[in-house]
């Protein structure tokens, strides 16, 4: 074991909170998703679960690591958690006085920027390159949100102007470019956490968005 995997282990092992912080925000986007769709309480489970753990499925897939989720009983209640939550509370918490779902897109970001940190951790941990483990962070942190967009038929918050997958890019990639420096994760993840945070914040409240394509 490489010493950059070694220490993407050690903050595997230290960091199951920042795991269930992306599962529980992304399952909670995925159950605001359903809200705004007007769904039953089984639809709100639904999307709950598959945005909650979508992501970390197609990692854990893709760099031969047993499915996360099917091994632990708290992620499927914590999504289930945040399916209830969202049905029995008011609907003015979440929708705002304008009615737009602005929470879908915060909680969106937190667990973005979150799971873009830990699914780059965990594929380090598997001996995977700082590159290709980056990567994995982005599809991490993408992929159950894409699968949101596409259940609730809306057009995928990937080809959307405002940076997505851009905030991603950044808590991913320098995560691992901290650890390939030598910095401890703690400070690495932190850092890295908030400049994904920040990235896309900006780019919910600015509307930033990188250049588009033009003939």
């Amino acid at each position: 074991m490489t010493a950059l995997s070694q220490a993407a282990s050690v903050a595997i092992e230290a960091l199951p909170l920042l795991d269930m912080v992306g599962t529980a925000v992304f399952a909670l986007s995925g159950a605001l998703a359903a809200a705004r769709q007007r769904q039953t309480l089984v639809t709100f489970s639904f999307f709950a679960l598959v945005t909650g753990v979508g992501g970390g499925t197609m990692r854990d897939l893709m760099i031969g690591a047993p499915v996360f989720w099917v091994h632990a009983d708290w992620v499927p209640l914590t999504c289930l958690a945040m399916a209830f939550l969202v049905w029995f509370t008011p609907e003015r918490w979440w929708a705002g006085p304008r009615g737009d779902y602005r929470a879908l897109d915060w909680a969106d970001a937190i667990g973005l920027a979150a799971y873009a940190v830990f699914g780059t951790a965990k594929a380090l941990s598997y001996g995977i390159g700082p590159l290709p483990a980056a990567l994995m962070g982005v599809i991490t942190a993408c992929v159950g949100g894409i699968l949101r967009d596409v259940l609730a038929g809306r057009p995928s918050i990937i080809i959307r102007p405002e940076l997505y997958v851009t905030a991603a890019a950044l808590s991913a990639g320098l995560f691992a470019a901290l650890l390939a420096f030598g910095m401890m994760w703690q400070p690495a993840a932190l850092i890295a956490t908030l400049a994904g945070f920040i990235l896309r914040a900006l780019a919910i409240h600015k509307g930033l968005a990188l250049p588009a394509y033009r003939r």
